[in-house]
């Protein structure tokens, strides 16, 4: 633990940041994973809807730092790819 008193606040800041950053990794895989197992399933409508939901959660962790821009697109663009594949 630092003694100097901007560190601690540096601490404390640090830990708050982790927590909101592993939150938003968390809910991106959360719906990663649900629009992967409709996909799975066969489900076309509900892994569409699901797609969606996915696309806004990454973008909200993109606009958030939590992911760069270009690994945020590649997410999106692998999760398309799947449910593209199974409209087919």
């Amino acid at each position: 633990m630092p003694n100097i008193r901007a560190s601690i606040k540096s601490v404390r800041k640090d830990e708050k940041r982790h927590a909101k950053n592993v939150a938003e990794k968390t809910a991106v895989k959360k719906a990663t994973r649900k629009v992967t197992d409709a996909v799975a399933e066969g489900n076309v409508d509900e892994a569409k809807s699901l797609l969606d939901a996915a696309y806004k959660t990454i973008d909200k962790a993109a606009a958030n730092n939590v992911f760069h821009k270009n690994n945020a697109a590649r997410k999106k663009s692998k999760l398309a790819q799947k449910v593209n594949s199974l409209a087919k």
